[in-house]
């Protein structure tokens, strides 16, 4: 298709782009403009003519960008801001559109939605999509717009800064702190064998190798609810573990190490409005929170 001769393109084909881009599928894509899947499919046919290059890419669970869709895209949407900045007359714009957040299952689900949720009934116009994952899913992929993830990034093309460094400490009901008191060994409850290579499952089994894990699950929010109902002792996230009332902290003989998180943005990301609002806001959360989660 790079042979063939470009012609002029449509801004309205480019806007479309951005939000196939910007959503993955057909389905919200013509949620979000109001617009037909057909008449979808055939602007972005036609902008692919006019570039002489093919953009996406149909898959089972959506549409991706080619290698020629990634880099039209950054070009793409300075354009759409720069659409929406002539249309308010130059004035400053209020953040809009969507936001794809992906952090790791305990943070989001414990410590993450409810701020999020607060800060889109803050601006009507802007949408979030927090997913949790415990992957390394991929920014220059568009897998995510916005990546809190815990180690140090090894990613190429992106904006790495580093958020916060999490602690983690052992948690229980009462009963279990007076059991360790008395010299009873203790018992725990930890991720299951799918997650062992987990750095909190694998210090947990090289330090207590030969304790008994009484219960398992791939989720440290399950881990919480099994320890509330005393089936052992959890290793946790303090902000996890601080935030169950019915929990204690624990004091053992070796303390689990803090981890880095770190939070990602491609490079593009920078000059997205909408963006840049939840990067701010998240920077700025995880630091006036440090005495709950470090």
């Amino acid at each position: 298709m790079a042979d063939q001769i470009r012609t002029s393109f449509d801004w309205e084909d480019i806007r479309i782009f951005v939000s196939l881009a910007r959503y993955g599928s057909l389905s919200a894509t013509a949620r979000a403009l109001s617009l037909s899947h057909a008449t979808i499919s055939r602007r972005i046919q036609t902008l692919e003519k006019a570039l002489g290059e093919k953009l996406v890419e149909r898959r089972p669970d959506g549409y991706v960008l080619t290698t020629a869709g990634v880099r039209a895209l950054s070009p793409a949407s300075e354009m759409e801001v720069a659409a929406a900045r002539l249309g308010r007359g130059g004035q400053p714009q209020e953040p809009s559109g969507l936001v794809r957040v992906n952090a790791p299952p305990s943070l989001a689900q414990c410590f993450l939605v409810e701020k999020l949720a607060g800060l889109t009934a803050a601006y009507p116009t802007l949408d979030v999509d927090l997913a949790t994952d415990f992957r390394a899913v991929s920014l220059e992929r568009r897998e995510a717009d916005v990546a809190l993830r815990f180690g140090r990034p090894t990613d190429g093309e992106v904006i790495a800064k580093r958020a916060a460094t999490p602690g983690f400490g052992f948690y229980a009901v009462d009963e279990w702190r007076r059991r360790l008191a008395a010299g009873e060994s203790p018992t725990f409850v930890g991720f299951d064998d799918a997650n062992a290579h987990l750095p909190e499952a694998s210090w947990l089994r090289e330090t207590y190798p030969r304790a008994r894990v009484a219960f398992k699950s791939n989720s440290q929010v399950m881990q919480a609810a099994a320890a509330r109902a005393g089936a052992g002792i959890a290793l946790l996230p303090h902000f996890v573990g601080r935030g169950e009332a019915t929990l204690v902290h624990c004091e053992m003989k070796e303390a689990p190490p803090s981890r880095e998180l770190w939070l990602l943005i491609r490079r593009d990301g920078v000059t997205n409005l909408a963006i840049k609002t939840v990067v701010d806001f998240l920077m700025n959360l995880l630091s006036s929170e440090r005495a709950l989660i470090e």
